[in-house]
């Protein structure tokens, strides 16, 4: 049942986050203490915050029991607390009782369209908001087959209530991150992603995380720059306090060569996420693409200090050091990124490349043919191969694969324009026509 406690502790977040005068932590500063014996007090003053809410459930059968208590981080103080005992079908109302309960208790005055948000349900079945929820649950964990059986969770939330616009939107979200992890073709996943996200617009023209899904899919799929620039802008309209519309928009900026706007993006998602690891590692990925390496060097030891295992800090801290010339630390980084990512074919293309960088030919060709076999076995992204024979000197086949890119519409393809390793290519005109045709030129 432990989905269900961390879809109940999400929906009230999201609730609560829609309120213009009250900043609500983001997922990844607060499920870390889950499951631990806190004190909310320690909890608060770690996280800079007013009030702490924490809670618990306990399924009996069909009932829930759901006790929760907001307390005030200064004094200690018990502003508010509530134990609720309900049938699993009143579950919308339990999350709507909290959120009210605890916005009367931070002396709120709700204007209509506030209320109205905060009491907002996506769909009145329960049994398709379960599968929502562990949906998500399984889309979080963002390995091959957990995201796999996330798509059937969402699929079958679908299949209860066909008007499930956030539903939709989490299978757009799941076919996403097949192609952005290298599991799937994006020419085979994205069109679905594409169908999902349009559904869920078309259901709810006010859903943030539906704007964001498509301009994802605008951005890095069809190329269409402009329609994601307005789709980012849109979720953001809607709401400003979204950590992942600032995120997509600040990669959306990077790779159009806006950088100063670009920092300016991922570093307000950071500020509304403080602890994410992803948002921090992806400062230093922006410090990377504006060509400013020891800033992203420090960024990436930064994340680091919070996990040394956080396996994409490793990759970008070899980016940095490979770029400042910083071989044998760059392959250290690297060999750790692949180890902790499983063997991914991103830090093993990169890990090729810099042995190249650094003349090291052997092991340069020795893990080029690591790469051959694992695409025997899984797909692997055609930019990856290119980059691997840009590094090697092999400009005719590093186009051949571009080209592959292209025809397979590689996600990573939007970062052609911005990419320090594919420098070497600059200079040939089959370069500037690629980036054309992706739209990153004139």
């Amino acid at each position: 049942m432990e989905y269900l406690g961390d879809g109940i502790t999400e929906s009230i977040m999201s609730s609560l986050s829609q309120l213009p005068r009250v900043r609500v932590m983001a997922r990844s500063a607060v499920f870390r203490y889950k499951g631990q014996g806190i004190d909310p007090q320690a909890v608060g003053r770690d996280l800079g915050l007013h009030a702490v809410l924490t809670g618990k459930v306990v399924p009996r059968g069909d009932t829930l029991t759901v006790s929760a208590e907001v307390v005030e981080v200064r004094n200690g103080w018990r502003l508010w607390g509530e134990v609720y005992t309900r049938n699993l079908s009143d579950i919308f109302a339990v999350q709507e009782d909290i959120s009210r309960e605890i916005s009367a208790q931070l002396r709120l005055q709700l204007t209509r369209e506030e209320q109205n948000a905060l009491a907002k349900r996506y769909t009145q079945n329960v049994d398709a908001y379960r599968d929502y929820l562990k949906g998500r649950y399984y889309c979080n964990k963002m390995n091959p087959d957990a995201l796999q059986r996330s798509v059937g969770c969402f699929e079958g939330a679908i299949e209860k209530d066909p008007g499930y616009a956030l539903a939709y939107s989490g299978l757009a979200d799941a076919y996403k991150l097949f192609a952005f992890f290298g599991i799937r073709r994006a020419s085979i996943v994205m069109p679905m992603a594409k169908e999902a996200a349009l559904k869920a617009l078309d259901l709810d023209e006010a859903l943030a995380e539906g704007h964001v899904a498509l301009a994802s899919i605008r951005k890095v799929y069809d190329w269409d720059w402009s329609a994601a620039e307005q789709g980012y802008k849109r979720a953001l309209e809607l709401s400003p306090h979204y950590a992942a519309a600032h995120h997509g928009y600040a990669d959306h900026l990077a790779a159009m060569g806006r950088t100063e706007e670009a920092l300016r993006e991922i570093v307000k998602a950071q500020e509304l996420d403080t602890l994410s690891l992803v948002y921090s590692m992806e400062i230093a990925w922006h410090w990377f693409m504006a060509r400013d390496y020891e800033r992203a060097l420090e960024q990436s030891f930064k994340t680091l200090e919070m996990e040394p295992l956080f396996t994409p800090a490793q990759h970008t801290l070899g980016l940095a050091c490979e770029q400042m010339g910083k071989y044998d630390e760059a392959i250290a980084a690297f060999e750790k990124a692949l180890t902790g990512s499983g063997g991914n074919p991103v830090p093993l293309a990169a890990l090729t490349h810099v042995y190249a960088m650094a003349g090291r030919e052997l092991e340069a060709t020795k893990r080029l043919e690591d790469l051959r076999q694992l695409s025997q076995e899984a797909y692997v992204p055609p930019y990856w191969m290119a980059l691997v024979h840009a590094g090697m000197g092999e400009k005719g086949v590093a186009f051949e694969w571009l080209a592959g890119a292209y025809e397979d519409r590689d996600v990573w393809l939007v970062w052609l324009k911005r990419e320090p390793r594919f420098d070497v290519l600059r200079s040939d005109p089959r370069f500037e026509d690629l980036l054309r045709r992706i739209g990153l030129l004139p």
